[in-house]
Protein backbone atom coordinates (compact mmCIF):
# COMPACT_ATOMS: atom_id res chain seq x y z
CA UNK A 1 0.00 0.00 0.00
CA UNK A 2 1.30 3.45 -0.95
CA UNK A 3 2.16 5.92 1.78
CA UNK A 4 -0.31 8.75 2.26
CA UNK A 5 0.56 12.43 2.38
CA UNK A 6 -1.39 15.30 3.97
CA UNK A 7 -2.48 18.10 1.62
CA UNK A 8 -4.76 21.13 1.96
CA UNK A 9 -7.06 22.30 -0.82
CA UNK A 10 -8.29 25.89 -0.62
CA UNK A 11 -10.73 28.03 -2.60
CA UNK A 12 -11.47 31.62 -1.62
CA UNK A 13 -14.74 33.40 -2.29
CA UNK A 14 -15.40 37.05 -1.40
CA UNK A 15 -17.36 36.04 1.72
CA UNK A 16 -15.66 32.83 2.83
CA UNK A 17 -12.60 30.65 2.30
CA UNK A 18 -12.86 26.88 1.96
CA UNK A 19 -9.94 24.97 3.44
CA UNK A 20 -10.14 21.20 3.18
CA UNK A 21 -7.57 18.74 4.48
CA UNK A 22 -7.15 15.52 2.52
CA UNK A 23 -4.88 12.51 2.57
CA UNK A 24 -3.78 11.33 -0.85
CA UNK A 25 -1.34 8.64 -1.97
CA UNK A 26 2.28 9.63 -2.43
CA UNK A 27 2.73 10.66 -6.07
CA UNK A 28 -0.73 12.26 -6.28
CA UNK A 29 -1.16 15.29 -8.52
CA UNK A 30 -2.83 18.63 -7.94
CA UNK A 31 -5.89 17.37 -9.83
CA UNK A 32 -6.00 14.20 -7.69
CA UNK A 33 -6.03 16.26 -4.47
CA UNK A 34 -8.74 18.62 -5.75
CA UNK A 35 -10.94 15.71 -6.78
CA UNK A 36 -10.34 13.85 -3.49
CA UNK A 37 -11.31 16.95 -1.48
CA UNK A 38 -14.87 17.00 -2.84
CA UNK A 39 -14.68 20.74 -3.46
CA UNK A 40 -15.81 20.38 -7.09
CA UNK A 41 -19.18 19.01 -5.96
CA UNK A 42 -19.54 21.79 -3.38
CA UNK A 43 -18.59 24.56 -5.85
CA UNK A 44 -19.78 23.63 -9.35
CA UNK A 45 -18.57 26.99 -10.70
CA UNK A 46 -14.98 25.71 -10.51
CA UNK A 47 -13.81 24.70 -13.98
CA UNK A 48 -10.29 23.29 -13.82
CA UNK A 49 -10.09 22.97 -17.61
CA UNK A 50 -11.46 26.50 -18.09
CA UNK A 51 -10.80 29.85 -16.44
CA UNK A 52 -9.76 28.63 -12.97
CA UNK A 53 -6.03 28.49 -12.41
CA UNK A 54 -4.32 26.52 -9.65
CA UNK A 55 -1.22 26.95 -7.55
CA UNK A 56 0.76 25.49 -4.71
CA UNK A 57 1.61 28.03 -2.00
CA UNK A 58 0.76 31.02 -4.26
CA UNK A 59 2.90 29.77 -7.15
CA UNK A 60 0.98 28.97 -10.34
CA UNK A 61 1.30 25.34 -11.31
CA UNK A 62 -0.23 22.72 -13.59
CA UNK A 63 -2.84 20.15 -12.67
CA UNK A 64 -0.38 17.30 -13.29
CA UNK A 65 2.19 18.60 -10.79
CA UNK A 66 3.13 15.98 -8.19
CA UNK A 67 2.43 17.04 -4.62
CA UNK A 68 4.55 16.69 -1.50
CA UNK A 69 3.48 16.21 2.08
CA UNK A 70 1.92 19.37 3.59
CA UNK A 71 1.47 21.19 0.26
CA UNK A 72 -1.42 23.64 0.02
CA UNK A 73 -3.28 23.52 -3.31
CA UNK A 74 -5.00 26.79 -4.16
CA UNK A 75 -7.79 27.19 -6.70
CA UNK A 76 -7.96 30.73 -8.06
CA UNK A 77 -11.08 32.47 -9.32
CA UNK A 78 -10.83 34.13 -12.75
CA UNK A 79 -10.05 37.84 -12.73
CA UNK A 80 -12.98 40.10 -13.55
CA UNK A 81 -10.73 43.02 -14.54
CA UNK A 82 -7.19 43.34 -15.85
CA UNK A 83 -5.10 44.77 -12.96
CA UNK A 84 -2.84 46.70 -15.36
CA UNK A 85 -5.82 48.37 -17.05
CA UNK A 86 -7.32 49.31 -13.67
CA UNK A 87 -4.05 50.92 -12.51
CA UNK A 88 -3.69 52.79 -15.80
CA UNK A 89 -7.25 54.14 -15.53
CA UNK A 90 -6.67 55.28 -11.94
CA UNK A 91 -3.46 57.04 -12.95
CA UNK A 92 -5.23 58.85 -15.80
CA UNK A 93 -8.06 59.92 -13.49
CA UNK A 94 -5.52 61.21 -10.97
CA UNK A 95 -3.81 63.38 -13.61
CA UNK A 96 -7.18 64.90 -14.61
CA UNK A 97 -7.90 66.04 -11.06
CA UNK A 98 -6.46 69.37 -10.05
CA UNK A 99 -5.32 70.43 -6.60
CA UNK A 100 -8.15 72.05 -4.69
CA UNK A 101 -10.82 69.92 -6.31
CA UNK A 102 -12.18 72.57 -8.69
CA UNK A 103 -11.61 73.05 -12.39
CA UNK A 104 -8.25 74.59 -13.29
CA UNK A 105 -8.19 78.34 -13.92
CA UNK A 106 -11.28 79.24 -11.84
CA UNK A 107 -10.93 81.63 -8.92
Amino acid sequence: MADLINVEVTYALPQVQELLKVRVPEGATVRDAIEASGILAKHPEIDLDGPNKVGVYAKLTRLDTTLRDRDRVEIYRPLIADPKAVRKKRAEEGKAMKKGGGPAGEE
